[in-house]
């Protein structure tokens, strides 16, 4: 198993920085990253947007299991009280925004919502490394 973790500001610079350290943490293990890092752009943008909460960062954990051929997404950020659809549906082609999700829920094998503790929940989304990541 291989780990990364780090905190980021919940900011669009944080979200920017956590899909170039995605990018080059899946480039240094052979891995494709292009799928991964849409994911991680999506989340860490929704925890900037929708997570954020002043003085408080997110969380960026990438779980490579080699044995279970996961890589496991976590995006963990300060807002437990505000969770994403567990149903995400296409919108209106005349939207601006809200397609994240629904790229998301493409792009993974697997994905939900999990509340880390009273103040924090982590969206997590897994890709089978066998498909192209």
């Amino acid at each position: 198993m291989h780990q990364f973790t780090i905190l980021l500001s919940a900011t669009r610079r944080g979200a920017r920085l956590a899909r170039l350290l995605t990018g080059e943490q899946l480039r240094a293990q052979g891995l494709p990253f292009e799928a991964a890092e849409q994911i991680v752009a999506e989340l860490a943008s929704n925890a900037a947007l929708h997570g954020h909460v002043p003085g408080r960062s997110f969380r960026l954990t990438l779980k490579l299991n080699e044995a279970a051929a996961t890589l496991r997404i976590e995006v963990t950020d300060a807002r437990a009280d505000r969770s994403p659809p567990a149903d995400v549906q296409l919108p209106p082609a005349c939207a601006e925004s809200g397609r994240g999700l629904f790229l998301v829920a493409a792009l993974a094998d697997r994905w939900g919502t999990e509340r880390s503790s009273p103040l924090c929940k982590t969206v997590w989304a897994e890709i089978d490394v066998s498909a192209p990541i």
